[in-house]
């Protein structure tokens, strides 16, 4: 560091007794409890911190923007004052640089290094996508009319995206990405025009990769959001999610890339993105693999990124999984192994039965006045369930409907709709004792499902076995995946 603004820093860092983590962009200072993030005086393509003033407004925009989501952890912007020599914190006088003051967290909290530690607990996946999925809810919507993720700038981005790693790749692969972002950009175009209409495009984090998200305090926060170019945080929901599962992929872990989506799925009833999850997974790595290239031409990670891109653009394998079986069998929990296995998009009656009524996943029905399974109710859950699982299917995504399919016509139609997607159709039977039933529902806690005893019952004696001719599409439950 050999710049005016550099010895400042460092003799920032010599008051302070600080350590001095540096970025290409900012210089962050690890004192005790706390760290401070300067920006530098740079100008580039992407960002101009040229000015003190500026520097002040995009700390300020840093502090707004980050406390929606992490507001425990953002204190404050803080004044130097003093000398360059002699600088202080918040004291008179004219004011030198400003610093972003937040909470230092501990080692090894990042989502980045639990992964790499193989300490990630699905349960924290599960509640970044809880988090996520209420901070889109909420997010201000663009004017559609803004501009904002519009389909020019979409497919743009992605170009310009792929143009910064044409060192990493050969000129098959860039051929080939050119070709498929170009040619999906132009089949996407009526489904991103619609969701700017329908208010999808909002003001997101921008940057949620594995490393801006922590866990603090039994909580998971998402951090050091897209400040300095308004562009590239209004964006829509599925682009944020997205930066979620590609940077799963990108590590070797598409089991927890397909529990996250899928837990954001249940929460937010996106399922009319999927068409566009692949195009959004691929412009996030290939976004990726330009700044680890940026960073270090060496740097493996740029490629492996790179690939994951190109992992994204080759067809999927959709099929479509009906599970069978009385409440408290098993259902639920077996098809949440499958869809770790698989890579595959679960649909739950029990949670889409509710988003019909107009409820959240974890809100009591019976305490509105309603009756949720009653045999209109049902015959409508298992349409919706259909409708939604066809958009995925064609969207080259394994389909598993979480239901109980107790009812041949209803494992009737999903045989029907599997033959007129074309893709294979198989049934996974999920079997327990009946005083295993029984105390499986009364153990439940936090659940969607509300089957109680008396449901159960009732469904038992209703309940149409599996006729023979059924029996070759079922599939044994492998002893690792049962409950």
């Amino acid at each position: 560091m050999q710049t005016a603004d550099a010895a400042l820093v460092t003799a920032i860092a010599r008051t302070l007794r600080a350590q001095v983590v540096e970025t290409h962009i900012s210089w962050i200072l690890l004192a005790g409890d706390t760290a401070y993030k300067i920006k530098k005086p740079v100008r580039l393509p992407f960002v101009d911190y040229g000015t003190l003033q500026a520097r002040r407004h995009f700390c300020e925009e840093e502090l707004r923007l980050n406390r929606r989501l992490a507001p425990l952890l953002y204190l404050g912007v803080t004044r130097i004052t003093g000398t360059p020599q002699a600088p202080v914190l918040d004291g008179p006088g004219p004011v030198l640089e400003y610093a972003v003051r937040m909470r230092r967290f501990a080692p090894g909290a990042l989502f980045s290094e639990q992964l790499a530690a193989g300490t990630l607990s699905a349960a924290d996946v599960d509640r970044l996508a809880a988090r996520l999925a209420d901070f889109h809810a909420h997010a201000p919507r663009a004017d559609a009319a803004s501009g904002f993720a519009s389909n020019e700038r979409r497919r743009d981005a992605a170009l310009a995206a792929l143009q910064g790693v044409l060192p990493l790749a050969n000129e098959a692969e860039q051929a080939a990405l050119r070709a498929w972002l170009e040619a999906e950009a132009a089949a996407l175009t009526p489904l991103w025009a619609s969701r700017r209409t329908d208010g999808r495009v909002r003001e997101c984090h921008g940057d949620l990769h594995l490393a801006n998200v922590v866990c603090l305090d039994a909580d998971v926060v998402a951090f050091d959001c897209i400040e300095f170019d308004p562009a590239l945080r209004w964006i829509d929901v599925l682009d944020d999610a997205a930066f979620v599962v590609m940077d799963f992929a990108a590590h070797g872990r598409r089991d927890l890339a397909f529990r996250f989506l899928n837990a954001w799925l249940d929460h937010t009833g996106d399922h009319a993105s999927l068409p566009a999850l692949r195009f959004s997974v691929v412009y996030r790595a290939l976004v990726r693999a330009q700044v680890e290239h940026l960073r270090s031409a060496a740097c493996t990670a740029a490629r492996r990124y790179l690939e994951t891109a190109l992992a994204w653009t080759r067809p999927g394998s959709p099929e479509l999984v009906i599970t069978h079986g009385l409440p408290g069998s098993g259902k639920t929990f077996v098809s949440q192994r499958l869809l770790e296995t698989k890579g595959a998009i679960r649909l739950r009656s029990d949670v889409e039965r509710k988003r019909l009524f107009g409820l959240g996943m974890f809100e009591n029905s019976r305490a509105k006045g309603l009756n949720l399974y009653e045999a209109e109710a049902t015959a409508h859950t298992y349409e919706h369930l259909f409708e939604v699982a066809r958009i995925a299917v064609q969207a080259g995504y394994p389909v598993i409907l979480d239901a109980a399919f107790l009812r041949r016509a209803e494992r009737t139609q999903a045989l029907a709709l599997a033959r007129a997607l074309d893709v294979p159709f198989c049934i996974v039977a999920c079997k327990a004792p009946l005083p295993v039933l029984r105390a499986r529902l009364l153990a439940r806690r936090g659940d969607p499902s509300e089957a109680d005893a008396t449901v159960l019952e009732r469904l038992r004696t209703a309940a149409e076995p599996l006729a023979g001719d059924e029996l070759a599409f079922v599939h044994a439950v492998p002893d690792d995946v049962l409950p």
